[in-house]
C-alpha cells in the first residue's frame, strides 16, 4: 500500500508563496492518480489540484493560475507550488493517492479502487 507524508506548510503573508511536498512510498506509484485537497476550519474538504496517471493535471477554479502541481518521474515526490496566496487559502492541506483513479474536472481524481490520505500539513495566510 502507498504511504504519503506531507511537508512544507507554514505561515505566510498574503501575496506570498509556499511549496508543499508529498513523499510517497509504495510499489508502482505510476498507477496512482495523485492530488492535493484542503480543508479549512468549519468547511468540507475540497480538491485543489491533481496529477493523472498519464501526467495530465486539473485544478480547482479558485487556484488556477496561482498553484502548480508536479511530480518527479516516479511520482515519489508530489509538489504543489502555491503563489499569490490569499487568506482564503488558509487550510490543512492533504495529499491523496487514488489507485487507478481518473482525473476529474475541478482538481480531483475519482473512480479509483482505493484512496490513501496523508496526515496533512497546515497553511496559514495572513492579510
Amino acid at each position: 500500500a502507498v504511504q504519503l507524508v506531507e511537508s512544507g506548510g507554514g505561515s505566510v503573508q498574503a501575496g506570498g508563496s509556499l511549496r508543499l511536498s508529498c513523499a510517497a512510498s509504495g510499489y508502482n506509484l505510476n498507477v496512482y492518480c495523485m492530488g492535493w485537497f484542503r480543508q479549512a476550519p468549519g468547511k468540507e474538504r475540497e480538491a485543489v489540484a491533481s496529477l493523472g496517471i498519464n501526467g495530465d493535471t486539473t485544478y480547482a477554479d479558485s487556484v488556477k493560475g496561482r498553484f502548480t502541481i508536479s511530480s518527479d518521474y516516479t511520482k515519489s515526490t508530489l509538489t504543489l507550488e502555491m503563489n499569490s496566496l490569499l487568506p482564503e487559502d488558509t487550510a490543512m492541506y492533504y495529499c491523496a493517492a487514488d489507485l487507478w483513479g481518473n482525473l476529474r474536472g475541478g482538481g480531483a481524481c475519482d473512480g479509483g479502487t482505493s484512496r490513501t490520505w496523508g496526515q496533512g500539513t497546515p497553511v496559514t495566510v495572513s492579510s
